[in-house]
């Protein structure tokens, strides 16, 4: 497995390589400081599995950068590591595809945590931002399971992907299932969970502390 984090700071890299090394001790851990260096090393190692971003990147938005992965290296997953861990950019975050924001602040058992609930499938949000009352689980679900609100068996399959961060389009070709169908499946997840959106769909599933796996 590769594992590249990218982040200006060396201290911050030494950090988590300490951290992948206790968790994934056979990773090759690729470092670049800034946004131009990593897509050069992501072009050298297309196979690379996992992306720690900062979203505070010299030259570049991070915001943009992690878009331009999750659309060119889909099967990439990419967690963003920021020091402002606000409920706006966690969501701005999660609606641009990442699979988790870990805040700088927390802890190191935190990070780890963080990190294995990631490379298990799920998604990492930080419970200060499901402990906001606009994240709480929804009224009347709390204790419930999936199949309990009404979800079928390939709807609860089309959550786990969605909570994985995957696009319906991935989904339809992990499923092999036509884009209409993965639509309307979602769009009876979205009504199951009284989400508006896919972020607030996960923000709901994760709330409910549901860790889905196909």
């Amino acid at each position: 497995m590769k594992i590249l984090t990218i982040d200006d700071h060396a201290l911050i890299r030494d950090a988590l390589r300490g951290v992948f090394k206790e968790l994934k001790p056979d990773a090759a851990v690729l470092e670049a400081p800034d946004a131009a260096q990593a897509l050069q090393l992501i072009a050298t190692h297309p196979d690379t599995a996992m992306v720690l971003l900062d979203l505070s990147l010299p030259g570049r938005d991070g915001f943009e950068l992690l878009s331009a992965l999750r659309r060119d290296h889909p099967a990439m997953s990419v967690v963003v590591l920021s020091g402002f861990a606000d409920r706006a950019n966690v969501r701005r975050a999660l609606d641009h595809g990442a699979l988790g924001f870990i805040p700088k602040s927390a802890p190191r058992e935190v990070m780890i945590s963080a990190l294995n609930l990631v490379f298990s499938g799920g998604v990492y949000i930080p419970p200060e931002i499901l402990a906001a009352p606009q994240a709480a689980a929804p009224v009347g679900m709390s204790g419930k399971s999936p199949a309990e609100l009404g979800l079928t068996d390939r709807q609860i399959d089309v959550l786990a992907l969605m909570m994985q961060g995957k696009s319906n389009k991935a989904i339809c070709r992990q499923l092999d299932l036509a884009e209409p169908t993965v639509k309307n499946h979602v769009t009876a997840i979205l009504k199951a969970l009284h989400a508006s959106n896919r972020t607030e769909a996960v923000i709901a599933a994760s709330a409910l502390g549901w860790v889905l796996q196909r």
